[in-house]
């Protein structure tokens, strides 16, 4: 009797540990986002960028000035929301690709998800080709060309026999493909359109608008849902294939549908932001170490640390040199890397 209760309090622990930090990640959502709305060349208070929102929803109920809902609503929330939205995907995304792969290195990136709507936004870029016209170029372009590996790699995921090495290989093979096209595009292009070229590449935020939004918080939505629905199959398909399957999990299907969703996760929000690497690999990795392996908590987990972290990063990637905005995938990179490093090597010692 004593070991079930010692046991039952272990679980207790174990459960509130996860919900406390699911709790602490979104604070520092709701706190970054106001440090985000509120920081810039014209200043607005925190409350202020708060109550700016509130009176533009609730007008009867909340006053603020004509330059604060200004700033906030046309300037800063929509850029804000993005860096919400995409760091949220990006980080259920990783942490999709790694159960179903078994493998801590792959993400939807490993895919060739970004490879290939880079090559897209290369060729709207240098050549002015696409299947839309107007503001849309790029980002249809950039959207097609990344369903491109997705497809393939989902392709080969429907055939019987398929390991997570191959489909993992796969994504690389068509990662090299795509970067050799847009190597050979840059080669031939102008000295601005290689630039242009490269600073998509990069990934920024500042190209986010209000018409975007509705489709990747569809899409976020979505993903959740979804990844939510097949968490406690992710758990058991951590064993072994075999095992999976004895227990009753239908791993092929399982698994093609998660790819999918992940891959069209990623692509949707790549051809809105560009490539911002480094949040779907770092997210996963250090929610892991919080809320440990269940995918019921670790999905979520990752993705609200991962809208945290890329909020962080477009603070910096603002307030670094400014009023020079430099691109926010350098700062992801730049901070994530020397922190996973720290973390992966405490968790060592």
């Amino acid at each position: 009797m004593y070991k079930v209760n010692k046991g039952k309090e272990v679980f207790s622990k174990v459960v509130a540990r996860r919900i406390l930090f699911l709790i602490s990640c979104s604070i520092a959502i709701f706190i970054l986002v106001g440090l985000s709305l509120s920081l810039g060349s014209a200043q607005i208070s925190f409350l202020e960028a708060y109550t700016a929102i509130f009176a533009k929803l609730f007008p009867a109920h909340f006053g603020v000035s004509d330059l604060a809902a200004t700033v906030v609503w046309h300037l800063r929330l929509p850029r804000t929301i993005m860096a919400v939205l995409a760091g949220a995907s990006f980080g259920m995304g990783g942490c999709i690709i790694m159960a179903i792969t078994r493998n801590p290195l792959a993400t939807p990136y490993t895919i060739g998800v970004s490879a290939g709507a880079g090559f897209g936004a290369a060729i709207a870029i240098i050549l002015g080709k696409g299947l839309l016209v107007g503001p849309l170029l790029t980002v249809g372009n950039a959207f097609v060309f990344s369903l491109f590996p997705a497809t393939v790699v989902l392709l080969l995921s429907r055939r019987s026999g398929t390991t997570p090495t191959t489909i993992i290989l796969s994504g690389i093979a068509m990662s090299y493909i795509f970067s050799a096209g847009n190597t050979l595009l840059q080669f031939f292009a102008e000295a601005e359109a290689v630039r242009a070229t490269v600073f998509w590449l990069v990934g920024d935020l500042s190209r986010a608008d209000w018409w975007q939004i509705p489709y990747a918080l569809a899409i976020l939505l979505i993903s959740t849902i979804v990844s939510m629905r097949f968490a406690w199959d992710l758990n058991i398909m951590k064993t072994d294939d075999d095992t999976a399957k004895g227990l009753g999990v239908e791993v092929e299907k399982v698994r093609r549908i998660l790819l999918g969703i992940a891959c069209l996760s990623t692509a949707t929000i790549v051809s809105f932001t560009g490539a911002i690497g480094f949040v779907c690999l770092l997210s996963p990795h250090i929610s892991r170490m919080f809320v440990g392996e269940d995918e019921r908590y670790l999905i979520p987990a990752s993705g609200l640390f991962g809208a945290a972290l890329l909020l962080v990063s477009d603070i910096v990637a603002r307030k670094a040199v400014a009023p020079i905005m430099l691109p926010v995938g350098a700062i992801t990179a730049l901070l994530g890397g020397p922190l996973l490093l720290y973390l992966l090597q405490r968790g060592r010692s």
